[in-house]
Protein backbone atom coordinates (compact mmCIF):
# COMPACT_ATOMS: atom_id res chain seq x y z
CA UNK A 1 0.00 0.00 0.00
CA UNK A 2 1.30 3.60 -0.78
CA UNK A 3 2.22 4.20 2.60
CA UNK A 4 4.44 1.41 3.46
CA UNK A 5 5.54 1.57 -0.34
CA UNK A 6 7.00 5.45 0.25
CA UNK A 7 8.45 5.05 3.92
CA UNK A 8 10.17 1.37 3.24
CA UNK A 9 11.78 3.40 -0.57
CA UNK A 10 12.77 6.39 1.34
CA UNK A 11 14.27 4.11 4.70
CA UNK A 12 16.10 1.86 2.21
CA UNK A 13 18.00 4.77 0.45
CA UNK A 14 18.99 6.07 3.81
CA UNK A 15 20.74 2.82 4.86
CA UNK A 16 22.91 2.44 1.70
CA UNK A 17 24.11 5.93 2.83
CA UNK A 18 24.24 5.19 6.35
CA UNK A 19 24.99 1.68 6.46
CA UNK A 20 22.46 1.16 9.27
CA UNK A 21 19.71 -1.29 8.20
CA UNK A 22 15.83 -0.37 9.44
CA UNK A 23 12.95 -1.93 9.91
CA UNK A 24 9.17 -1.21 7.75
CA UNK A 25 7.11 1.67 9.03
CA UNK A 26 3.58 1.51 10.19
CA UNK A 27 0.97 2.27 7.66
CA UNK A 28 -2.77 2.86 6.63
CA UNK A 29 -4.95 0.42 4.92
CA UNK A 30 -4.70 -0.08 1.64
CA UNK A 31 -3.33 -2.21 -1.28
CA UNK A 32 0.43 -3.57 -1.55
CA UNK A 33 1.87 -1.57 -3.82
CA UNK A 34 5.61 -1.89 -2.45
CA UNK A 35 7.26 -2.24 -6.30
CA UNK A 36 5.64 1.12 -7.69
CA UNK A 37 6.97 4.18 -6.87
CA UNK A 38 4.77 7.20 -5.47
CA UNK A 39 1.18 8.32 -6.89
CA UNK A 40 -0.35 11.56 -6.51
CA UNK A 41 -3.59 12.54 -7.78
CA UNK A 42 -4.11 16.16 -8.65
CA UNK A 43 -8.55 17.47 -7.97
CA UNK A 44 -9.97 20.46 -9.52
CA UNK A 45 -12.95 20.59 -9.38
CA UNK A 46 -14.74 24.19 -8.60
CA UNK A 47 -17.80 25.05 -7.54
CA UNK A 48 -17.09 28.80 -7.66
CA UNK A 49 -15.19 30.48 -9.15
CA UNK A 50 -13.03 28.60 -11.58
CA UNK A 51 -9.23 29.71 -12.72
CA UNK A 52 -8.21 29.30 -16.35
CA UNK A 53 -4.32 28.33 -14.83
CA UNK A 54 -5.98 24.98 -13.97
CA UNK A 55 -5.58 23.02 -17.28
CA UNK A 56 -1.44 24.40 -17.12
CA UNK A 57 -1.57 23.49 -13.45
CA UNK A 58 -2.68 20.02 -13.49
CA UNK A 59 -0.10 19.90 -17.20
CA UNK A 60 2.72 21.07 -14.71
CA UNK A 61 2.35 18.26 -11.98
CA UNK A 62 2.34 16.13 -14.71
CA UNK A 63 5.20 17.48 -16.15
CA UNK A 64 6.83 17.21 -13.12
CA UNK A 65 6.25 14.06 -11.88
CA UNK A 66 7.44 12.48 -15.34
CA UNK A 67 10.53 13.80 -14.46
CA UNK A 68 10.61 13.20 -11.09
CA UNK A 69 9.91 9.85 -10.55
CA UNK A 70 6.19 9.89 -9.24
CA UNK A 71 2.74 9.01 -11.22
CA UNK A 72 0.10 11.44 -11.41
CA UNK A 73 -3.61 11.30 -12.19
CA UNK A 74 -6.14 13.99 -12.32
CA UNK A 75 -9.39 14.25 -11.81
CA UNK A 76 -12.44 17.07 -11.49
CA UNK A 77 -15.06 13.67 -10.06
CA UNK A 78 -15.38 13.72 -6.82
CA UNK A 79 -16.44 10.25 -7.11
CA UNK A 80 -12.67 9.22 -6.88
CA UNK A 81 -12.82 10.16 -2.91
CA UNK A 82 -13.53 6.73 -1.67
CA UNK A 83 -11.48 5.23 0.69
CA UNK A 84 -10.47 2.24 -1.63
CA UNK A 85 -9.58 4.71 -4.36
CA UNK A 86 -7.68 7.32 -1.72
CA UNK A 87 -5.93 4.08 -0.54
CA UNK A 88 -4.02 4.07 -3.74
CA UNK A 89 -2.49 7.78 -3.42
CA UNK A 90 0.44 9.45 -1.52
CA UNK A 91 -0.59 13.11 -1.96
CA UNK A 92 -3.79 14.89 -2.92
CA UNK A 93 -3.26 18.04 -4.94
CA UNK A 94 -6.17 20.56 -4.55
CA UNK A 95 -5.52 22.64 -7.36
CA UNK A 96 -7.50 25.66 -7.49
CA UNK A 97 -10.41 24.06 -6.16
CA UNK A 98 -13.65 26.07 -4.83
CA UNK A 99 -16.29 25.79 -3.28
CA UNK A 100 -18.13 22.70 -1.97
CA UNK A 101 -16.72 20.12 -3.95
CA UNK A 102 -17.55 17.21 -1.98
CA UNK A 103 -20.43 15.31 -0.46
CA UNK A 104 -20.29 14.03 3.02
CA UNK A 105 -19.43 10.78 2.49
CA UNK A 106 -16.86 11.93 0.36
CA UNK A 107 -15.54 14.14 3.28
CA UNK A 108 -15.75 11.42 5.35
CA UNK A 109 -13.44 9.44 3.07
CA UNK A 110 -10.85 11.94 2.60
CA UNK A 111 -10.89 12.55 6.51
CA UNK A 112 -10.14 8.87 6.65
CA UNK A 113 -7.23 8.86 4.42
CA UNK A 114 -5.91 11.61 6.30
CA UNK A 115 -6.01 10.85 9.71
CA UNK A 116 -4.65 7.03 8.31
CA UNK A 117 -1.06 8.99 6.86
CA UNK A 118 -2.08 10.35 3.49
CA UNK A 119 -1.13 14.03 2.53
CA UNK A 120 -2.61 17.25 1.01
CA UNK A 121 -1.21 19.97 -0.90
CA UNK A 122 -2.98 22.45 -1.16
CA UNK A 123 -2.47 25.33 -4.52
CA UNK A 124 -3.92 28.64 -4.37
CA UNK A 125 -7.60 28.85 -4.02
CA UNK A 126 -7.77 25.73 -2.26
CA UNK A 127 -7.96 28.31 0.59
CA UNK A 128 -10.86 29.39 -1.07
CA UNK A 129 -12.78 25.89 -0.64
CA UNK A 130 -15.01 24.26 2.06
CA UNK A 131 -15.89 27.07 4.17
CA UNK A 132 -18.63 24.68 6.02
CA UNK A 133 -16.10 21.77 6.67
CA UNK A 134 -14.08 22.24 9.63
CA UNK A 135 -11.21 19.28 8.94
CA UNK A 136 -10.51 20.81 5.81
CA UNK A 137 -9.90 24.46 7.37
CA UNK A 138 -7.72 22.82 9.44
CA UNK A 139 -5.37 20.89 6.97
CA UNK A 140 -5.72 24.30 4.67
CA UNK A 141 -4.21 26.02 7.63
CA UNK A 142 -6.04 28.93 6.69
CA UNK A 143 -9.80 30.05 4.15
CA UNK A 144 -9.39 32.91 1.76
CA UNK A 145 -10.79 36.30 2.80
CA UNK A 146 -9.99 38.89 -0.09
CA UNK A 147 -7.07 39.61 -2.81
CA UNK A 148 -5.67 42.91 -4.50
CA UNK A 149 -4.93 42.85 -8.29
CA UNK A 150 -2.39 41.18 -9.98
CA UNK A 151 1.12 42.39 -8.97
CA UNK A 152 4.73 41.81 -8.42
CA UNK A 153 5.59 41.49 -4.20
CA UNK A 154 8.84 40.42 -2.51
CA UNK A 155 8.65 36.68 -0.87
CA UNK A 156 10.42 36.76 2.63
CA UNK A 157 12.07 32.53 2.86
CA UNK A 158 11.39 31.59 6.61
CA UNK A 159 12.37 28.14 6.24
CA UNK A 160 15.47 27.09 3.97
CA UNK A 161 15.80 23.32 4.45
CA UNK A 162 12.03 22.44 3.54
CA UNK A 163 12.70 21.20 -0.04
CA UNK A 164 9.98 23.95 -1.27
CA UNK A 165 12.15 26.87 -0.22
CA UNK A 166 15.59 25.54 -0.14
CA UNK A 167 16.47 26.39 -3.77
CA UNK A 168 15.53 30.10 -2.96
CA UNK A 169 18.71 31.65 -1.54
CA UNK A 170 19.19 33.72 0.83
CA UNK A 171 17.70 37.05 -0.16
CA UNK A 172 13.63 37.98 -1.18
CA UNK A 173 12.00 36.27 -4.10
CA UNK A 174 10.38 38.78 -6.52
CA UNK A 175 7.70 37.35 -8.36
CA UNK A 176 3.89 38.67 -9.84
CA UNK A 177 1.27 36.44 -8.76
CA UNK A 178 -2.44 37.08 -7.31
CA UNK A 179 -1.53 37.53 -3.72
CA UNK A 180 -4.45 36.21 -1.21
CA UNK A 181 -5.34 37.80 2.08
CA UNK A 182 -6.52 34.98 4.85
CA UNK A 183 -8.85 35.30 7.37
CA UNK A 184 -6.37 33.55 10.34
CA UNK A 185 -2.68 33.71 10.42
CA UNK A 186 -1.49 29.71 10.06
CA UNK A 187 1.77 30.55 12.38
CA UNK A 188 0.45 29.10 15.22
CA UNK A 189 -0.47 25.58 13.93
CA UNK A 190 1.84 25.33 10.96
CA UNK A 191 5.39 26.24 9.79
CA UNK A 192 5.70 29.01 7.71
CA UNK A 193 7.80 28.40 4.89
CA UNK A 194 7.60 32.02 2.97
CA UNK A 195 5.52 35.19 3.59
CA UNK A 196 4.87 38.31 1.94
CA UNK A 197 6.50 41.46 2.61
CA UNK A 198 3.33 43.78 2.54
CA UNK A 199 5.53 46.71 2.01
CA UNK A 200 6.40 46.02 -1.41
CA UNK A 201 2.79 46.19 -3.05
CA UNK A 202 -0.71 47.60 -2.37
CA UNK A 203 -3.56 45.65 -1.05
CA UNK A 204 -2.42 43.41 1.58
CA UNK A 205 -4.50 43.20 5.38
CA UNK A 206 -2.36 40.93 7.67
CA UNK A 207 -0.70 43.88 9.48
CA UNK A 208 2.91 42.96 8.45
CA UNK A 209 2.57 39.12 8.99
CA UNK A 210 1.54 37.73 5.91
CA UNK A 211 2.12 33.70 5.68
CA UNK A 212 1.61 32.37 1.99
CA UNK A 213 3.36 29.14 2.23
CA UNK A 214 3.19 26.84 5.04
CA UNK A 215 3.35 23.08 6.04
CA UNK A 216 1.96 20.65 9.23
CA UNK A 217 4.06 17.79 9.60
CA UNK A 218 0.85 15.60 11.58
CA UNK A 219 -2.42 17.39 11.29
CA UNK A 220 -4.36 14.58 12.54
CA UNK A 221 -2.15 12.09 11.41
CA UNK A 222 -1.40 13.02 8.08
CA UNK A 223 0.76 15.81 6.16
CA UNK A 224 -0.17 19.24 4.88
CA UNK A 225 1.70 21.80 2.62
CA UNK A 226 0.00 25.09 1.48
CA UNK A 227 1.33 27.75 -1.28
CA UNK A 228 -0.85 30.55 -2.24
CA UNK A 229 0.85 30.93 -5.69
CA UNK A 230 -0.09 29.87 -8.92
CA UNK A 231 -2.91 31.98 -10.05
CA UNK A 232 -1.61 32.56 -13.41
CA UNK A 233 -0.83 30.99 -16.09
CA UNK A 234 2.70 32.18 -16.23
CA UNK A 235 3.35 30.68 -12.68
CA UNK A 236 3.75 27.15 -13.79
CA UNK A 237 6.16 28.35 -16.30
CA UNK A 238 8.28 29.75 -14.00
CA UNK A 239 11.47 27.14 -12.61
CA UNK A 240 11.60 28.62 -9.23
CA UNK A 241 7.52 28.32 -8.78
CA UNK A 242 7.95 24.95 -10.24
CA UNK A 243 10.24 23.52 -7.92
CA UNK A 244 8.18 25.16 -4.78
CA UNK A 245 5.47 23.05 -6.40
CA UNK A 246 7.69 20.22 -6.93
CA UNK A 247 9.18 20.34 -3.14
CA UNK A 248 6.23 20.58 -1.64
CA UNK A 249 4.57 17.36 -3.29
CA UNK A 250 7.66 15.80 -2.77
CA UNK A 251 7.51 16.35 0.86
CA UNK A 252 4.09 15.72 1.35
CA UNK A 253 4.61 11.94 -0.49
CA UNK A 254 7.79 11.49 1.52
CA UNK A 255 10.34 11.70 -0.86
CA UNK A 256 11.40 14.53 1.53
CA UNK A 257 12.02 15.49 5.02
CA UNK A 258 11.89 18.66 6.55
CA UNK A 259 10.84 20.18 10.21
CA UNK A 260 7.34 21.28 9.54
CA UNK A 261 6.37 22.13 13.29
CA UNK A 262 5.40 25.23 14.09
CA UNK A 263 7.97 27.56 15.13
CA UNK A 264 8.06 31.24 17.31
CA UNK A 265 10.24 32.82 19.67
CA UNK A 266 13.73 32.33 17.64
CA UNK A 267 16.58 34.70 17.56
CA UNK A 268 18.61 34.25 14.47
CA UNK A 269 22.44 34.25 16.00
CA UNK A 270 23.41 33.43 12.37
CA UNK A 271 21.29 35.09 9.28
CA UNK A 272 23.86 34.26 6.54
CA UNK A 273 25.37 37.70 7.18
CA UNK A 274 29.08 38.49 8.10
CA UNK A 275 27.31 41.26 10.85
CA UNK A 276 25.91 38.31 12.38
CA UNK A 277 29.35 36.58 12.60
CA UNK A 278 30.03 39.50 15.21
CA UNK A 279 29.30 37.18 18.22
CA UNK A 280 31.72 34.43 17.18
CA UNK A 281 34.82 33.02 17.47
CA UNK A 282 37.14 30.43 15.64
CA UNK A 283 38.91 28.02 18.08
CA UNK A 284 41.83 25.79 16.47
CA UNK A 285 42.92 25.26 12.88
CA UNK A 286 40.65 26.09 10.10
CA UNK A 287 37.91 28.08 9.68
CA UNK A 288 34.28 28.50 7.63
CA UNK A 289 33.49 29.90 4.47
CA UNK A 290 31.35 32.62 4.42
CA UNK A 291 28.81 33.06 1.36
CA UNK A 292 26.35 35.48 1.56
CA UNK A 293 24.10 34.78 -1.69
CA UNK A 294 23.05 31.73 -0.02
CA UNK A 295 23.46 32.20 3.63
CA UNK A 296 26.02 29.43 4.31
CA UNK A 297 28.90 28.59 6.37
CA UNK A 298 31.11 26.11 5.17
CA UNK A 299 33.89 24.19 6.72
CA UNK A 300 37.24 24.88 5.92
CA UNK A 301 40.17 22.82 7.09
CA UNK A 302 40.32 21.62 11.14
CA UNK A 303 39.99 20.40 13.34
CA UNK A 304 38.21 23.63 14.29
CA UNK A 305 35.26 24.78 15.77
CA UNK A 306 33.47 28.20 15.15
CA UNK A 307 31.61 28.70 18.58
CA UNK A 308 29.39 31.41 20.06
CA UNK A 309 31.01 33.64 22.28
CA UNK A 310 28.16 36.39 23.15
CA UNK A 311 26.78 34.31 26.04
CA UNK A 312 26.94 31.03 27.98
CA UNK A 313 23.47 28.63 27.60
CA UNK A 314 21.31 27.31 30.23
CA UNK A 315 17.88 25.80 29.14
CA UNK A 316 17.33 26.78 25.37
CA UNK A 317 16.34 25.24 22.00
CA UNK A 318 18.91 25.62 19.11
CA UNK A 319 18.21 25.23 15.54
CA UNK A 320 20.13 24.90 12.61
CA UNK A 321 20.08 23.66 9.02
CA UNK A 322 23.13 21.27 7.86
CA UNK A 323 23.77 20.03 4.54
CA UNK A 324 26.63 17.68 3.47
CA UNK A 325 28.20 17.25 0.35
CA UNK A 326 29.16 13.40 0.77
CA UNK A 327 30.83 11.45 3.64
CA UNK A 328 31.91 14.16 5.34
CA UNK A 329 31.96 14.66 9.37
CA UNK A 330 30.96 17.84 11.61
CA UNK A 331 29.35 18.08 14.76
CA UNK A 332 27.47 20.75 16.78
CA UNK A 333 29.04 21.01 20.40
CA UNK A 334 27.13 22.52 23.85
CA UNK A 335 27.69 22.60 27.46
CA UNK A 336 31.43 23.87 26.78
CA UNK A 337 33.06 27.03 28.94
CA UNK A 338 34.72 29.68 27.27
CA UNK A 339 37.94 28.75 25.61
CA UNK A 340 40.07 29.19 22.64
CA UNK A 341 41.02 25.32 22.73
CA UNK A 342 38.65 23.38 20.75
CA UNK A 343 39.86 20.41 22.79
CA UNK A 344 37.99 22.04 25.61
CA UNK A 345 34.50 21.64 24.10
CA UNK A 346 35.55 17.67 23.24
CA UNK A 347 36.70 17.33 26.75
CA UNK A 348 34.13 19.31 29.06
CA UNK A 349 30.71 19.44 26.58
CA UNK A 350 28.87 17.30 24.13
CA UNK A 351 28.97 16.76 20.22
CA UNK A 352 25.69 15.93 18.77
CA UNK A 353 27.55 14.16 15.41
CA UNK A 354 26.85 14.95 11.38
CA UNK A 355 28.69 11.90 9.93
CA UNK A 356 26.96 9.93 7.04
CA UNK A 357 29.03 6.71 7.68
CA UNK A 358 30.41 5.49 11.68
CA UNK A 359 29.59 3.30 14.44
CA UNK A 360 26.36 3.75 16.10
CA UNK A 361 27.57 5.87 18.76
CA UNK A 362 29.55 8.26 16.76
CA UNK A 363 26.68 8.84 13.57
CA UNK A 364 24.80 11.11 12.73
CA UNK A 365 22.39 12.30 15.47
CA UNK A 366 24.06 10.77 18.28
CA UNK A 367 25.68 12.15 21.48
CA UNK A 368 29.36 11.37 19.92
CA UNK A 369 30.66 8.26 22.21
CA UNK A 370 28.07 8.42 24.29
CA UNK A 371 24.33 7.51 22.91
CA UNK A 372 23.52 6.68 19.35
CA UNK A 373 20.56 8.26 18.28
CA UNK A 374 17.60 5.46 17.87
CA UNK A 375 18.65 4.57 14.19
CA UNK A 376 15.33 3.50 12.58
CA UNK A 377 13.60 6.77 13.77
CA UNK A 378 17.13 8.85 12.30
CA UNK A 379 16.68 7.05 8.76
CA UNK A 380 13.30 7.48 8.18
CA UNK A 381 13.95 11.07 8.80
CA UNK A 382 17.23 12.02 7.72
CA UNK A 383 17.56 13.93 3.84
CA UNK A 384 20.71 12.00 1.99
CA UNK A 385 23.95 14.35 0.92
CA UNK A 386 23.56 17.15 -1.07
CA UNK A 387 20.19 17.99 0.78
CA UNK A 388 19.40 20.24 3.96
CA UNK A 389 18.22 18.61 7.25
CA UNK A 390 17.43 20.56 10.34
CA UNK A 391 18.52 19.61 13.99
CA UNK A 392 16.93 21.01 16.50
CA UNK A 393 19.08 20.45 20.53
CA UNK A 394 16.76 21.28 23.01
CA UNK A 395 19.02 21.39 26.27
CA UNK A 396 16.65 21.38 29.92
CA UNK A 397 18.70 20.89 32.53
CA UNK A 398 20.75 17.73 32.23
CA UNK A 399 18.81 16.73 29.79
CA UNK A 400 19.44 17.16 25.55
CA UNK A 401 16.90 15.92 23.04
CA UNK A 402 17.88 16.19 19.16
CA UNK A 403 15.28 16.28 16.68
CA UNK A 404 16.20 15.44 12.52
CA UNK A 405 13.53 17.42 11.05
CA UNK A 406 11.13 17.59 13.43
CA UNK A 407 11.80 13.63 14.75
CA UNK A 408 13.00 13.27 18.30
CA UNK A 409 16.01 10.84 17.13
CA UNK A 410 18.05 11.26 20.50
CA UNK A 411 17.05 11.80 24.20
CA UNK A 412 19.93 12.02 26.66
CA UNK A 413 20.82 12.74 30.25
CA UNK A 414 24.14 13.43 31.35
CA UNK A 415 25.05 11.74 34.50
CA UNK A 416 29.09 12.83 34.32
CA UNK A 417 29.89 15.11 37.21
CA UNK A 418 32.89 16.50 35.21
CA UNK A 419 30.28 17.78 33.23
CA UNK A 420 27.19 20.20 32.79
CA UNK A 421 24.19 20.85 30.51
CA UNK A 422 23.48 23.53 32.74
CA UNK A 423 25.56 26.16 31.28
CA UNK A 424 27.69 26.68 28.45
CA UNK A 425 28.39 27.96 25.05
CA UNK A 426 27.33 26.14 21.64
CA UNK A 427 29.65 25.54 18.48
CA UNK A 428 29.76 23.97 15.33
CA UNK A 429 32.78 22.12 14.04
CA UNK A 430 35.47 22.24 11.21
CA UNK A 431 36.52 18.74 10.87
CA UNK A 432 39.57 18.39 8.41
CA UNK A 433 40.18 19.23 5.12
CA UNK A 434 38.58 16.53 3.44
CA UNK A 435 34.79 17.15 5.01
CA UNK A 436 32.72 19.45 3.34
CA UNK A 437 29.76 20.43 5.37
CA UNK A 438 27.24 23.97 5.57
CA UNK A 439 25.36 25.68 7.89
CA UNK A 440 22.64 28.51 8.08
CA UNK A 441 19.88 29.89 9.59
CA UNK A 442 21.05 29.17 13.43
CA UNK A 443 18.88 30.44 15.81
CA UNK A 444 18.35 29.90 19.19
CA UNK A 445 15.39 30.27 21.86
CA UNK A 446 15.93 30.68 25.93
CA UNK A 447 13.36 27.83 27.65
CA UNK A 448 12.50 27.78 31.17
CA UNK A 449 15.25 26.94 33.12
CA UNK A 450 14.81 23.45 35.14
CA UNK A 451 15.81 23.27 38.47
CA UNK A 452 17.11 19.77 39.42
CA UNK A 453 20.55 18.29 41.17
CA UNK A 454 24.30 17.84 40.01
CA UNK A 455 24.48 14.78 38.01
CA UNK A 456 25.32 11.23 39.58
CA UNK A 457 29.00 9.81 39.38
CA UNK A 458 29.81 7.83 36.25
CA UNK A 459 31.89 6.55 34.06
CA UNK A 460 31.53 7.90 30.67
CA UNK A 461 33.55 7.93 27.36
CA UNK A 462 35.11 10.26 24.88
CA UNK A 463 33.68 12.52 22.25
CA UNK A 464 35.34 14.23 19.57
Amino acid sequence: MRRRARLMTATAAAALLIGCASGPAASRPGPDRSKEGERVLVFSKTAGFRHDSIPTGVATVKELGAANGFAVDATEDATAFTAKNLARYDAVVWLSTTGDVLNAAQQTAFETYIRGGGAYVGVHAAADTEYDWPFYGGLAGAYFQSHPAIQPAKVQVEDHAHPATAHLGAGTWDRTDEWYNYRANPRDKARVLASLDESSYTGGTMSGDHPIAWCQSDYQGGRSFYTGGGHTKESYAEPAFRQHLLGGIRWAVGAAQADCRPEKGYTPIFDGTSASLEGWKQAGPGSFALKEEDGTLTTTGGMGMLWYDRRELGSYSLKLDWKMTGDDNSGIFVGFPPSDDPWSAVNNGYEIQIDATDVPEKTTGSVYGFQSADLKKRDKALNPPGKWNTYEIRVEGERLRVYLNGVKINDFTNSDPARSLRQGHIGIQNHGDADEVSFRDIRLKDLPARHSGPPAPTTSGAGR
